[in-house]
């Protein structure tokens, strides 16, 4: 059976996790029995070495001109990405190898240089999140959105921020073998919870007000805590001790967000979580996080995620088989 041919672009200045989420990924779903096998070459102008962004060197396999087809072109993020989508010679391998691909990536800002090799144009695609209104000035006629890890029309895909890769390459993965195999690598790399395409690149959790602002994170911490309690926006104006007006302009002003719309967020991601690494039930799931009902958290869930909190456990629980795929 021929190789899958993924070929990986790199240039200095890019990331070397974007690179390694991708090779790595590919290189163990050869390990746990991927049919057929990846077959994974980073390719660089010139066949030369890059230098990473973060110091390192990595060695090129070969030289962009000499790749006559291939079945995956990713290309990757970094600090180097503006200088290399205005390159040429790079831009023009960029869209002759697209021409050939069954599936073309981007990967963290690498979107920069599809979008510069016109193949996003009047496409909807995602970028890192820091870079996202840089990349729409540049490139108006892309229709940028940065809330998703990843996005998918038709044969071309863009993921945001560095780690959003993997989840990009598990997407793959799941698409040409199964989402078992999937989850084996995704188990392998210590990454438990494969995130759905949809799913926000910043979460709730990682998220902090300017430290300042005491009273947006007083009530925050009590909404992480307490998911289950009464949450609506009076109550939590009377704990913080301000008016309901004074905490939703509060809310405005940092978070960008209505009270209610933060308490949401936090208990759709605090589901999703529990959906994904434990076997309570939608009820049970419901009653922890601040949901009414089974039925009201999958209708809020759905519409979040773009899927059921039930297909969602299907495709991105804990594998709880107990041996490897053949």
């Amino acid at each position: 059976m021929a190789a899958s041919e993924v070929l990986v672009l790199g240039y200095d200045g890019a990331e070397l996790v974007d690179i390694a989420s991708v090779t790595s990924a590919l290189a163990l779903a050869n390990r746990l029995g991927a049919r057929p096998r990846y077959a994974v070459r980073l390719a660089t102008l010139g066949g030369r070495d890059i230098l990473c962004d973060s110091g390192q060197r990595l060695r090129a396999q070969c030289d962009l001109a000499d790749v006559a087809s291939v079945d995956t072109l990713v290309v990757s993020g970094g600090l180097g990405h503006d200088p290399a989508s205005r390159n040429g010679q790079l831009v023009g391998h960029v869209r002759r190898l697209a021409g050939t691909a069954r599936r073309v990536a981007s990967v963290c800002t690498g979107t920069t240089v599809l979008a510069a090799a016109g193949l996003l144009d009047g496409r909807r695609a995602t970028t890192h999140w820091f870079y996202a209104a840089d990349l729409a000035r540049r490139f108006p006629r892309v229709r940028v959105d940065s809330t998703p890890v990843y996005i998918r029309e038709g044969r071309y895909a863009t993921s945001g921020g560095v780690t959003a890769s993997l989840d990009l390459t598990l997407a793959f993965i799941e698409e040409d073998h199964t989402a078992e195999l999937a989850r084996w690598v995704a188990m392998g790399m210590v990454t438990y919870l494969q995130r759905p395409g949809n799913q926000a690149q910043m979460s709730i959790f990682t998220e902090a007000p300017h430290p300042d602002h005491a009273v947006v994170r007083q009530v925050l911490d009590h909404a992480l805590a307490h998911p289950d309690d009464d949450l609506r926006t009076s109550t939590l104006a009377h704990l913080a001790g301000v008016s309901s007006r004074q905490l939703t302009r509060l809310f405005q002003e940092h978070l960008h967000a209505p009270p209610a719309a933060a308490v949401r967020r936090i208990r759709l991601e605090l589901a999703a979580r529990l959906i994904a690494s434990t076997d309570l039930t939608s009820a049970q799931v419901a009653r922890r996080c601040g949901f009414s009902s089974a039925e009201t958290l999958r209708q809020a869930f759905t519409t979040r995620y773009g899927t059921s909190p039930r297909a969602f456990r299907s495709t991105h629980a804990r594998s709880t088989v107990a041996s490897r795929p053949a």
